[in-house]
């Protein structure tokens, strides 16, 4: 789902590109950049994640510590 959202985010956000010029589209502009914005930072929570469960799967960190680090991550993400 998140990264069916954020491929949108995307696609919209390059579709933006260039219609600065005509009247009314500033807003459009502004939202497209916004879900770039929102796409680039659940990108980086998404990699937070892979970072966590490969601690855990290489035994760097116990079950307790992912399950409290994995909280705090989605606590951080805008969607959940």
């Amino acid at each position: 789902m998140k990264r069916v959202l954020m491929a949108v985010m995307l696609l919209f956000s390059i579709g933006m590109v260039g219609c600065g010029s005509h009247a009314g589209s500033a807003g459009l502009g502004a939202l497209g950049g916004a879900a770039a914005g929102v796409g680039g930072y659940e990108y980086s929570t998404h990699r937070q994640m892979q970072e966590l469960e490969e601690d855990y799967r290489e035994g760097r960190i116990d079950r307790k510590e992912y399950e409290i680090r994995r909280d705090q991550i989605r606590k951080g993400s805008i969607l959940k």
